[in-house]
């Protein structure tokens, strides 16, 4: 009896603790899934302090410091989630390396990378890993270009997110402004920020930081990151949803952030309202301007985002009215963040990712918009912009090369800061690729040979000839990266050649020896089968002779998107054999080609299995392999308009998707 009395308040009092720990644990998850990450923080960190050891309590903590760009503290609570556990999801993986990066420790990442990288093949973060093994080096190649300095307008509090309007810097600050009443943003549980500017004068100093006056704008919501138009009459900025000056949530009662536009009218800031695209149930913020001012730039997770956030834009039409949001696509998305765009009087679009190989946290990357209104070469500026913490918001003055961004790296003043930078090197890295076209036997300089430069994707990049002393230039080339040169000329044999560019600028010669065509061998006889009928035929070949022409043998041995080669095939190809056996001296480079469906790269594959396919055949019928070469063309070589975009009937796609077999020695 005296036992029972014992028991049963211990195992009441069991009973409670167990109910108040699960009590406290929704309350923590509450605040976690509406985005209160820094309540979130102090919730679960309770919850550990007491002992508990869930996985997803550690998962929780280590994505709240994550997210609100504390990541050492996110190491912490990521490393002791793996130790409970290994067998992670993917993107726990990335976060992860994302947070050894901001500790310097870039082996360890790497190796966390590669784990990731089988959890998730498909991932375009795994895609540009595995194709920038070397990312690292290629940073550092990029960096040292930027003397940077302390903007002077920095708190101990979070200031961010610059722009230039009228010689002054506009900027985000959470400072404290005096108010006797302080609203607290709950994603960091940091003063509310509001927008700030200061003058840039003539000889490089900066004045004091004062509130942005010419506003009659709302300052009891966050509100950042403006843009102006070139006018200075109208402003798009982003703001926490709120109608009527109160704040808007979702059946969630989370508050999402959104665009806004206003006009300044009689010196201050009039007609705000919120652009249609918004939403109560994502966010749309950070907007940028392009150069003709008609599109406008933002980031978004709304639907249709690839990863956290994305890169949008959307035409800003001239009636006042707003297109429809595009998704920039893989090109510049992956599954993590990007944000905070910008787009310089170059047209050149920098932003911010932590999706791409960087040196930590939110790196800065530019990319070039072409004439086409795609996108070229995306690349890490490099340090000191960057760092091993959160660096983002960048602008840059295209003139004068001088320009502003935001990091939160360490010995700053708060927890976002300003700083200044100049640019004294270009990003763009060219080179000129030069050299002499000669007679492989004489020696003799040869001119007005057509030269065509193309890419490993077997894009054609641009077409030279060479001059009366046998010169030839090819300027503005890539660094970096790898070129064929393919050479024309009458009486003279084609050729292809091969050089991979350094990664500096400068200069690279490549000489080219081309051989002539030898005169021809006239009067062979050669038997082959015309309906059913033996019948000689005498024909004149030489090297370059496509002996399939000739024995007028279809061009196309297999089905749609296949390498095998098919049944129906055989008795035609046996010609070749028949032909082979009868001049044994003869030596083919079989040749196959695909037409411009699929990708680029498919393409190639399917077209190298195809010529090496065929190569086995004929070997497998006794033609000895030493007589035979094989490669494939993919989509580079078409004989008729029907490229990427083209309409075409099937007749003309079935053009391109051929095989030759060009005699390369008699």
């Amino acid at each position: 009896m005296k036992l029972k009395k014992i028991l049963f308040p211990i195992l009441l009092l069991c009973f409670f603790m167990a109910d108040a720990q699960t009590a406290s644990i929704k309350n923590a998850d509450k605040k976690y899934d509406s985005y209160a990450y820094a309540d979130a923080i102090k919730a679960y960190e309770k919850l550990v302090e007491k002992g508990v050891r869930e996985e997803r309590i550690f998962q929780r903590l280590g994505n709240s410091y994550y997210f609100i760009g504390e990541l050492k503290d996110a190491l912490k609570y990521y490393q002791e989630l793996f130790s409970i556990n290994e067998n992670q999801e993917a993107d726990y993986l990335y976060k992860y390396a994302q947070c050894l990066k901001s500790e310097g420790n870039y082996t360890k990442a790497d190796e966390i990378l590669e784990k990731f990288s089988q959890k998730a093949p498909s991932d375009k973060r795994v895609v540009l890993f595995l194709k920038n093994r070397n990312y690292l080096e290629d940073i550092k190649s990029n960096s040292g270009r930027f003397d940077i300095a302390d903007a002077g307008i920095n708190s101990k509090d979070s200031d961010y997110g610059s722009t230039i309007l009228d010689n002054k810097l506009v900027f985000t600050s959470a400072r404290d402004t005096g108010s006797i009443i302080k609203k607290n943003f709950k994603w960091t549980n940091k003063a509310i920020s509001t927008l700030y500017a200061v003058d840039l004068n003539p000889d490089g100093s900066i004045g004091k930081p004062m509130l942005f006056h010419k506003q009659n704008l709302q300052v009891n919501f966050n509100q950042s990151t403006p843009v102006f138009t070139k006018d200075g009459k109208t402003m798009y900025f982003t703001r926490n949803n709120s109608v009527d000056g109160k704040r808007k949530q979702n059946e969630n009662k989370v508050t999402f952030l959104k665009l806004y536009k206003a006009v300044l009218i009689n010196n201050e800031w009039k007609e705000v309202q919120e652009l249609p695209f918004n939403s109560d149930e994502y966010s749309v913020a950070h907007p940028a301007l392009s150069v003709d001012e008609k599109t406008l730039y933002f980031a978004s997770d709304m639907p249709g985002t690839l990863g956290l956030s994305d890169i949008y834009k959307v035409s800003i039409l001239s009636n006042g009215g707003f297109g429809a949001p595009e998704n920039l696509g893989p090109e510049i998305n992956t599954e993590g963040r990007e944000t905070f765009p910008f787009i310089s009087d170059e047209n050149e679009l920098y932003f911010a990712s932590d999706g791409r190989p960087g040196l930590g946290g939110l790196d800065i990357f530019v990319s070039k918009i072409t004439k086409e209104c795609t996108f070229d070469e995306v690349q890490n500026v490099g340090e000191p912009i960057n760092s091993k913490q959160d660096d983002f918001a960048f602008i840059i003055n295209s003139k004068n090369r001088n320009g502003f961004f935001s990091s939160n790296r360490v010995n700053g003043h708060g927890l976002d800061d300003v700083y200044r930078f100049t640019e004294n090197r270009r990003l763009i890295c060219e080179q000129q690729i030069s050299g002499t076209i000669t007679d492989q036997e004489t020696n003799e300089t040869l001119s007005n040979v057509a030269l065509i430069l193309f890419d490993e994707a077997g894009k054609t990049a641009v077409e030279a000839k060479s001059d009366a002393n046998g010169n030839y230039v090819f300027s503005n080339v890539k660094c970096g990266k790898k070129y064929y040169i393919k050479t024309a000329k009458e009486d003279y044999l084609f050729k292809e050649v091969s050089i991979t560019l350094k990664k500096a600028t400068g200069s690279a010669s490549l000489p080219i020896a081309l051989e002539k065509k030898p005169k021809p061998i006239t009067a062979i006889p050669v038997v082959i089968k015309t309906n059913n009928s033996i019948k000689p035929v005498k024909v004149t070949i030489a090297v370059g002779t496509d002996l399939g022409k000739l024995l007028k043998i279809p061009m196309n041995f297999f089905d749609l998107g296949k390498a095998t080669i098919k049944k129906s095939s055989v008795p035609q190809l046996q010609k070749m054999v028949d032909m082979l056996n009868q001049y044994p001296t003869i030596k083919v480079d079989i040749r196959s080609h695909t037409d411009s469906r699929s990708s680029s790269e498919s393409n190639q594959i399917l077209s190298d299995k195809r010529a090496q396919s065929t190569k086995d055949w004929l070997v497998s019928k006794g033609i000895n392999a030493d007589r035979l070469t094989a490669k494939g063309f993919g989509e580079t070589q078409l004989v008729n308009k029907c490229a990427d975009g083209v309409k075409c009937t099937e007749q003309q796609h079935q053009q391109n998707r051929r095989s030759e077999f060009i005699i390369v020695s008699l």
